[in-house]
């Protein structure tokens, strides 16, 4: 019996090693929403819905699995960033640059992005339903 709970725990153990917990950094957040700069940041999962990120530097931000319902990101910088799994439901991106930007598996439902510079954005498994996307080509 005490050989099952030891190989149990140790199993266990082991498993909580493989998966390393992602969660926003409460500082990187408070920083992001005082300053509207935070690049290189540790944002994901964090609850950013209807932010006014107007002109927001988040080059290269980790923003995997953010909520960003409603957001404004107009003239917003995520050049390079990983929005990997982000819900970007009813974003407003005019003018923003996703350039060389992670949007795999990203929800872009009912977004509106004009003049949005998309190059070298990863948009796999992206869903675009009901989106505007207005002079914001993806490169192929």
């Amino acid at each position: 019996m005490k050989l099952e709970i030891l190989a149990t725990t140790a199993l266990l153990g082991t498993l909580s090693l493989t998966v390393p917990a992602q969660a926003a950094n409460p500082a990187h957040v408070r920083q992001l929403l005082r300053t509207g700069s935070c690049p290189g940041c540790e944002l994901a999962g964090a609850n950013l819905r209807q932010a006014h990120l107007i002109g927001a530097d988040l080059r290269n931000a980790n923003l995997k699995g953010a909520k960003l319902n409603s957001a404004n990101l107009e003239g917003a910088d995520l050049t390079g960033a990983n929005l990997k799994g982000a819900d970007l439901t009813k974003v407003f991106a005019s003018d923003a640059s996703l350039s060389g930007t992670d949007l795999t598996n990203v929800k872009l439902t009912d977004a509106t992005l004009y003049n949005a510079d998309l190059e070298g954005a990863v948009l796999l498994g992206a869903d675009l339903n009901g989106a505007i996307l207005y002079s914001a080509v993806p490169s192929k």
